[in-house]
């Protein structure tokens, strides 16, 4: 085999300011590009005829490279006029490949043997084979799962950690048949892992994965730059350097060292470079150039070409770019990157963790303090699903909150109306304030509705008139954390797409704010409660409500449904005693899905009251709990068994239809819904699952395990007020008491642990879960839930913890903590392989 593709039209914003002037394939490792040494791979094993794909920044490849001949290999170039993705980019250059070739991305580091690829590939007739590797962590990457004889059987891209069914990963090196291009459009978007193994999956062509020995690095981001740097400074993957080894020091042609300066671990010196007396170098790389004064420590330091450093200058663990002009005795603190052309003055200091942009200049004396030391939870990515949470005021505070509002605006778009809604809390208040500042720094409008519940500011985006909205609330799931949830313009959550949109710009940093002239403008929308009271009404048979003549205890939690329920419980002629019953930011509420405390004065004045009912709503007005005339309070997801028997009996006139509930949910649901004609979907125990569920219009109601209901005739999502207004519509229709309902149901035991997990070894616990339940009946939807007669369990990672929460459910309490106890001893067996 002798043809290869390169893709390398990276944009390399995560390596910023690295990738500032060049693209990402030219950021040298050990003095040479990226790009290079993958071009010394494919030469080393005999494939010497090269397209290279280019798209961002072309003619520093071209360039660079030009015909190949310089390298002994034939270079041809391909550069698309748009991102037709990764296969369709390939299909751009179907006129180059006509024979087996190789596709490989010209910014990962790695040692492959391609021969033994090939090799494999050949004897097993393959039309396609990818090479895989294990990975501690593999969030970022496409999973993929083989049989015995490396046949892939299950293939998902960029997965959550619920869908992490191994830690085998896709490296992105792909072998192929010529007669695959057939199946990829030309011109159109179209992904390898998206799109085309899927296809071939389906189809049952021969797809195999082939588990490469050697070193693998994607080089996406700034940590994982120095990682690589290191590992090929010191002989972890085998690159070339150049130079003459003299020891522990490799040196470039024509340098000035002087006697006195030394050199620990390994050092790696390129051409024309100066040292001065009495430096010390410890595990660094120099590019050619470069000019180090006297008496200066540098440990684990990169500098790429033409950088001078003055006297006694200090720095460790430090990335300094091309043309960098570096005063005396200058300190330059931890993780610190520094692009092009930038001069920094004598006896200034840098502290650790900060960045700066080319052409900056830092006066003498100086000390550059502004630190993203607080943000590094920031550096691989800010969302998890729509939402974005961090510690209130330390992760999550107004520097953050302009800069994500800024990558916001630049992502919908100048001239775009957002909707903006907050809750009461003062972080809130400010958070809110900062991201319409940032909005508005790019030119777009805001329309704040101040403070006002997420379900209320989804029904207002219903409306149509915005591009989309944005709610800042203090989080239900920990009190000291705020979460921020971008909306799209239907009221929805944002896409995933849409997600990483907004993360380029922020990682991307060169925000382009417009002239003060076309800033965006802010102004505050009226008669919003109006529009939700009208829909809640006309969603509800009112007059059947009424006739039942409620008698309710509500507790708003100090949050804000206290604002607009009391008046729709009014309509609806609900007598009703209401406990903490304003807004105040300050009395945090346990989420509903907290165990309600054996000491709750509210039983003790439903017994006392005789009141049929007692509805508790989450401050932030999308969850319930439900309390009965005995003092019982439901677990979440016991109620979710109730309230799904009450929309069956209520909803039969309308069967066949569809119900969507959690994975986690008990067997129970299925119980329930085997005596209706209705077909349960199980989904991600999220509540962007549950809005998901939703796009199939055949699917009527969805429901969640932390008391988050959706019924899709009013909203697409959880809404606690609407939630206790349907649910005494239906307990009117039916006539039915939920104490009498929950006499009546199957009731199921489930009992759950967690298990600690370090992020490094979840992938491998998935692995040895899938290895352990094959040929099982099982359910993959998120996690691994295995079935063995009436029992189940469900080993379920969190996507923002290291834990695995294990779930054991049977017809009876012990036999329910035993299996639990068992799986959880397997996940602690299994993380420590």
């Amino acid at each position: 085999m002798k043809k290869a593709v390169i893709m390398a039209g990276g944009f390399g914003t995560r390596l910023r300011p690295l990738t500032m002037n060049i693209p990402k394939p030219m950021v040298p490792i050990v003095n040479i590009p990226m790009m290079e040494h993958i071009v010394n791979l494919l030469k080393k094993h005999g494939i010497n005829k090269i397209v290279s794909l280019l798209y961002f920044q072309p003619e520093k490849i071209t360039s660079y490279f030009e015909d190949g001949s310089r390298f002994d290999v034939d270079m041809d170039y391909v550069q698309a006029a748009a991102d037709y993705g990764t296969a369709g980019s390939v299909k751009n250059a179907y006129e180059f490949l006509d024979e087996r070739f190789i596709i490989i991305s010209g910014d990962v580091l790695t040692d492959y043997d391609l021969t033994k690829a090939i090799e494999f590939h050949k004897s097993k007739n393959a039309k396609a084979t990818i090479l895989l590797t294990r990975v501690d962590t593999p969030l970022q990457y496409g999973i993929v799962m083989t049989d015995d004889d490396g046949k892939i059987t299950r293939f998902l891209e960029k997965p959550s950690w619920g869908q992490v069914f191994s830690d085998t990963i896709n490296t992105g090196i792909y072998i192929l048949e010529p007669e695959v291009l057939d199946m990829i459009p030309y011109r159109e978007e179209f992904d390898f892992s998206k799109d085309l193994f899927p296809k071939m999956l389906e189809l049952g062509m021969p797809l195999y994965g082939y588990i490469a020995d050697g070193y693998w690095r994607d080089v996406g981001n700034l940590d994982e730059y120095i990682i690589g740097q290191y590992d090929a400074l010191t002989g972890v993957i085998k690159v070339e350097k150049k130079g003459t080894e003299q020891g522990n020091l490799t040196r470039g042609n024509n340098c000035n060292i002087a006697p006195t300066a030394k050199f620990g671990g390994k050092v790696l010196v390129g051409n024309n470079v100066t040292i001065g007396k009495y430096s010390e170098l410890i595990d660094c790389t120099i590019g050619d150039n470069c000019v180090i004064g006297n008496g200066v420590k540098l440990i684990r330091a990169t500098l790429w070409n033409n950088c001078k450093l003055g006297d006694f200058v200090k720095m460790t663990d430090d990335v300094v770019c091309n043309n960098v002009e570096i005063g005396n005795s200058v300190v330059v603190g931890e993780n610190v990157f520094i692009s092009d052309n930038c001069k920094i003055g004598d006896n200034a200091i840098l502290k650790s963790n900060i960045k700066l942009w080319p052409d900056k200049q830092v006066e003498e004396g100086a000390s550059v303090s502004f630190s993203l030391i607080q943000e590094e939870k920031w550096q691989r990515e800010i969302f998890t699903d729509a939402r974005i949470s961090g510690i209130s005021n330390i992760e999550i505070h107004p520097d953050f909150g302009t800069k994500l509002g800024a990558a916001l605006g630049l992502a919908f778009g100048a001239k775009a109306l957002l909707l903006a809604s907050r809750d009461p809390s003062n972080i809130s208040r400010i958070m809110k304030r900062s991201i319409t500042a940032g909005l508005a720094s790019v030119g777009v409008n805001i329309s704040d509705l101040q403070t006002t519940s997420i379900p209320q500011t989804r029904q207002e985006l219903r409306t149509g008139r915005y591009d989309g909205g944005l709610h800042v609330r203090r989080s239900p799931r920990d009190p000291d954390q705020t979460d921020i949830i971008i909306f799209n313009k239907d009221g929805r959550d944002i896409s995933i797409n849409m997600a990483k949109k907004i993360e380029r710009f922020f990682f991307g940093e060169d925000i382009k704010r417009v002239h003060y002239s076309q800033i965006g403008k802010i102004s505050y929308p009226e008669r919003t409660n109006e529009i939700y009271i009208n829909r809640f009404l006309d969603s509800l048979d009112v007059e059947l409500i009424q006739n039942r003549k409620y008698k309710l205890l509500v507790d708003y939690s100090y949050g804000l449904a206290s604002t607009i329920l009391p008046s729709l419980l009014g309509k609806l002629r609900v007598e009703a005693i209401s406990l903490n019953n304003y807004v105040d930011s300050t009395m945090f509420h346990p989420d509903p899905l907290s165990q309600h405390s054996t000491t709750d004065e509210t039983g003790k004045i439903m017994r006392s009251l005789g009141y049929e009912l007692g509805f508790r709503i989450e401050s932030g007005a999308e969850k319930i709990s439900i309390i009965d005339e005995r003092g019982t309070w439901y677990h979440p997801m016991r109620l979710l068994s109730i309230v799904t028997k009450l929309f069956l009996e209520t909803n039969r006139h309308r069967e066949p239809y569809k119900i969507a509930v959690s994975i986690v949910a008990s067997q129970e649901i299925e119980q329930i819904a085997k005596d209706y004609n209705v077909e349960v979907v199980r989904i991600k125990n999220s509540h962007s699952a549950m809005m998901d569920a939703t796009l199939d219009d055949a699917v009527l109601f969805v429901g969640g395990v932390w008391g988050g209901f959706i019924f899709r005739d009013f909203l697409f999502a959880s809404d606690g007020m609407y939630s206790l207004g349907k649910i005494l519509e239906m307990l009117a229709q039916t006539n039915c008491k939920i104490s009498t309902l929950d006499e009546k149901l199957p009731h199921r035991f489930v009992y759950s642990r967690d298990v600690s997990v370090p992020w490094n070894a979840k992938g491998t616990v998935m692995r040895h879960a899938m290895e352990h339940s094959e040929g099982m009946q099982r359910q993959l939807v998120e996690g691994v839930k295995v079935f063995d007669g009436n029992t189940c369990a469900l080993l379920l990672p969190s996507k923002e913890r290291p834990i695995f929460t294990v779930y054991g459910e049977a017809d009876d309490y012990e036999t329910a903590v035993s299996l639990c106890n068992k799986y959880a001893n397997l996940v602690e067996k299994w993380k420590e392989e």
